[in-house]
């Protein structure tokens, strides 16, 4: 029998081959995006004890209503926006299928898609695997700035949906105000959605906040807002996150989600609705995580790369034309084989594979762990 493939030139994810990589040859991990440290243990004692309470068997399809009333009051604190818990708050099982479900929900077979570059590998294949078009804007380093006067050129009759990440992976880039108003004039009294994957949400450096798009009422109306216990807490091999839309999206979401997962683990949506009551345990994220981000830059101050430091997100670009003229993606192989280093090479997250000699480094890890690593990029 011969399968005629949906995604031929889709392959194993990089994320997948650097990490076995790494495993294979003892190198430090620096390149998937998860914490080398555990998550409270005051919260798996709160998984084990809706577990010994009998809360085993399927949530209900959108999330359990003590999460999602959770989740509705968390947003409303810290945005000063309203979701409905019964209708506009939907729990997933992880943020990938947040993203899978809000795109199926809304894209139709020749709609076009706006994917802005460098880009997180879920977007275009789950364009494509629903007939949609991706539609890429290229953006450059070091500032990765959008050009929003080329977005409107792209902007076409069949434009159905623009996809937007803050803070943003790879590049640690959060999108401004300005950058919410520009958005907002572009799709007014358009037929046009957002998809927004915001699931550093609490990871922002510099005293810079995080500016969701919900916050803006014209891209309220609009958007999907995609967020990740697994990035807050430390667990994102629990795979849990959610989505936050409003009343009709949510409709259409549900219906996507329904067939994809239907429901998402119980007593970890219990032991989540009852952790989220201490805000301290997400508004403290900032601090913890600039501090990995500085020992990490600290660290590789004196050598040959060159780098912007990381406005938020777990991963700190560095560029290495200073070092070598190496293609990225052979340099990440050779750099974790000869000195121990797993990355990503960011080529990866453009569809033309793009290369700027700019390495990714995942800093969600313990001291000891950036401490070695950045000694023997320092070597180089």
């Amino acid at each position: 029998m011969q399968i005629i493939s949906k995604q031929p030139n889709v392959g194993t994810t990089i994320f997948t081959v650097m990490s076995k990589l790494a495993t294979d040859v003892g190198a430090l991990n620096l390149a998937q995006g998860f914490p080398s440290f555990d998550c409270a243990p005051h919260l798996t004692d709160l998984v084990n004890f809706y577990m010994s309470k009998g809360h085993n068997q399927y949530a209900p399809m959108a999330g359990v209503p003590a999460l999602r009333e959770a989740i509705s009051e968390k947003t409303a604190n810290l945005y000063c926006v309203n979701y409905h818990p019964e209708s506009e708050v939907t729990v997933v099982s992880g943020a990938t299928e947040a993203l899978y479900a809000a795109i199926t929900a809304v894209v139709c077979p020749q709609d076009e898609v706006i994917i802005f570059e460098p880009a997180y590998d879920s977007y275009a294949p789950s364009v494509e695997l629903n007939g949609g078009i991706p539609v890429y804007i290229s953006l450059e380093p070091p500032h990765y700035q959008i050009d929003w006067n080329l977005v409107k050129e792209k902007i076409s009759p069949k434009t159905k949906l623009i996809i937007v990440n803050t803070p943003h992976n790879p590049t640690g880039k959060l999108l401004t105000k300005s950058d919410l108003d520009q958005l907002a004039n572009l799709v007014q009294n358009t037929n046009i959605f957002i998809l927004s994957d915001e699931v550093y949400e609490h990871i922002t450096f510099d005293g810079t906040p995080h500016l969701s798009v919900m916050m803006h009422p014209i891209l309220q109306e609009r958007a999907f807002i995609c967020g990740s216990f697994g990035k807050t807490f430390h667990i994102t091999g629990w795979k849990i996150g959610y989505c936050l839309a409003p009343k009709a999206l949510s409709a259409e979401f549900r219906k996507a989600h329904q067939w994809i997962t239907f429901s998402t683990n119980t007593p970890v949506q219990y032991a989540l609705a009852d952790y989220l009551k201490k805000p301290d345990f997400y508004l403290e994220l900032p601090d913890f995580y600039q501090k990995k981000r500085d020992k990490f830059i600290d660290g590789i101050k004196d050598s040959r790369f060159s780098y912007v430091p990381a406005q938020g997100s777990f991963f700190q670009n560095l560029n290495y034309q200073a070092i070598t003229e190496e293609n990225d993606y052979n340099l990440a192989i050779r750099l974790t084989h000869e000195i121990g280093v797993a990355s990503v090479p960011a080529s990866v997250f453009y569809h033309q594979k793009n290369d700027y000699k700019i390495l990714r480094f995942c800093f969600a890890k313990s001291d000891e762990i950036l401490e070695k690593a950045s000694a023997r990029l320092s070597k180089l």
